[in-house]
C-alpha cells in the first residue's frame, strides 16, 4: 500500500513518516513544499510547492492508496496577515479540497485529514468534555477554516465514494515541538517564576507518539471510514500540574506563584494578552471513548512518558550546541 503524506518535513508529518517507516508493509511518499529534507531513505520525496487551489498533485498522487494530509496554515499567536481568515481559507480550505478532489480522481481510496479541536470550540466547562458528536462552534479563523475543510471533505466523500477520516487533535507536544510549549519548557528550565500556581482548570493534550499511532491506525481500519475522531493522552491536567510535571521531566522544579485567576486574567488583559489568559486559565477537555471503542485504540504513551520524551529532545538540542542554548541567543 502506497501512502502519501503531505507536510512531510513538518513537526507531525516527519514524525508520522518515521513511525510508518518501521512498517514493512507500507510504501511511503512524502510531499514537501520545496528544498531538501532529512526524511528516511525509504521515503520517496516529491516537491509540490505551496498548498493552494492551483497546486498540481498529479505526480504525487500516482498509484497512491491513502493520503494523510498534515500540511496546513497553522494557528499562530501573533497574526501578521491583513485578512487572516482569507489566508487560512486559501490554504486550509481551497488547498485541501483541491488536493482531495485530485486524490478522488486519481483513485485514492482513503483521505485522512488532520483537523483541529478548535473546530469544536475554544474551551469547555470542567467535567464537560467535547465529543466528536458535539455541535461545533469554531471561534477564530484557524478553527473556522478547518471546519469548512471538514464540511467540503464530507461532501466530496458523498459525491465520489472516497473514504474520509477526520482527526481532531488537541495541543500536540513532543520532540521537535515549537510555539508555546517550547517556550514553556525553556522558561521552566531557566527557572523563571510563573504566576499560574492557583489555576485549577483541566486541559487535554496529546503526545506526538499518540497522535501518530492513531493516524497509523486510521490508514486501513475499516471502522475509521467517514468518521470523526478526537484524540488525547486520556489524562487531563491543570495548567499548574502540567508545569510541575514538565519541570520534573526536565529535572527541575516549577517555581509557581499563586495568583487568583481573576487577577491574572485582568492583568493580562491590560497588556493585551486576553487570549493567552483564556488558554492558560480555561479548560479544554475531550472525550476519546468513541476513538477507543470504534478503533480498539488506546494511547500507547502516558502523559508523563510523553513529557519525558519532549524533555529529552529539548535537553539534547541544547547540548548539541556545545552548551549554548539554541533558544537563548
Amino acid at each position: 500500500m502506497l501512502v502519501l503524506v503531505t507536510g512531510a518535513n513538518g513537526f507531525l508529518g516527519k514524525a508520522f513518516l518515521d513511525k510508518c517507516s518501521l512498517d514493512s508493509g507500507l510504501r511511503l511518499r512524502g510531499a514537501v513544499r520545496s528544498g531538501g529534507s532529512d526524511m528516511r531513505a525509504e521515503v520517496e520525496r516529491v516537491v509540490v510547492g505551496d498548498l493552494a487551489a492551483d497546486t498540481n498533485w498529479r505526480d504525487a498522487l500516482k498509484d497512491v492508496h491513502v493520503v494523510v494530509h498534515t500540511a496546513a496554515r497553522v494557528h499562530v499567536m501573533y497574526e501578521a496577515a491583513a485578512n487572516p481568515l482569507g489566508e487560512f481559507r486559501r490554504v486550509n480550505v481551497d488547498g485541501t479540497l483541491s488536493l482531495a478532489r485530485q486524490a478522488a480522481a486519481a483513485g485514492v481510496r482513503r483521505f485522512v485529514f488532520v483537523s483541529s479541536i478548535k473546530v469544536n470550540g475554544e474551551h469547555t466547562l470542567p467535567g464537560h468534555p467535547f465529543s466528536s458528536e458535539a455541535v461545533v462552534a469554531p471561534f477564530e479563523p484557524y478553527g473556522l477554516s478547518k471546519h469548512e475543510a471538514e464540511s467540503g471533505l464530507r461532501q466530496l466523500a458523498l459525491d465520489t465514494g472516497m473514504e474520509v477520516v477526520i482527526v481532531r487533535p488537541v495541543l500536540v507536544y513532543g520532540p521537535g515541538v515549537k510555539g508555546n510549549f517550547l517556550s514553556m519548557m525553556r522558561r521552566l528550565h531557566q527557572g523563571f517564576p510563573m504566576p499560574f500556581g492557583a489555576i485549577d482548570n483541566r486541559r487535554s493534550l496529546v503526545a506526538l507518539d499518540n497522535l501518530t499511532d492513531l493516524l497509523a491506525t486510521c490508514l486501513q481500519h475499516p471502522s475509521a471510514a467517514n468518521e470523526v475522531f478526537l484524540v488525547s493522552d486520556g489524562e487531563d491536567v491543570s495548567t499548574a500540574e502540567l508545569l510541575r510535571r514538565t519541570a520534573a521531566a526536565l529535572g527541575t522544579r516549577a517555581r509557581l506563584v499563586d495568583i487568583p485567576p481573576r487577577l491574572l486574567r485582568g492583568a493580562m488583559r491590560l497588556v493585551g494578552k486576553s487570549d493567552v489568559a483564556s488558554r492558560l486559565c480555561s479548560s479544554l477537555q475531550v472525550e476519546i471513548g468513541k476513538t477507543q471503542q470504534l478503533l480498539g485504540w488506546a494511547p500507547p504513551v502516558s502523559l508523563d512518558e510523553g513529557l519525558q520524551r519532549a524533555a529529552r529532545w529539548f535537553l539534547a538540542s541544547r547540548s548539541s550546541l556545545h552548551g549554548r542554548a539554541p533558544f537563548d541567543r
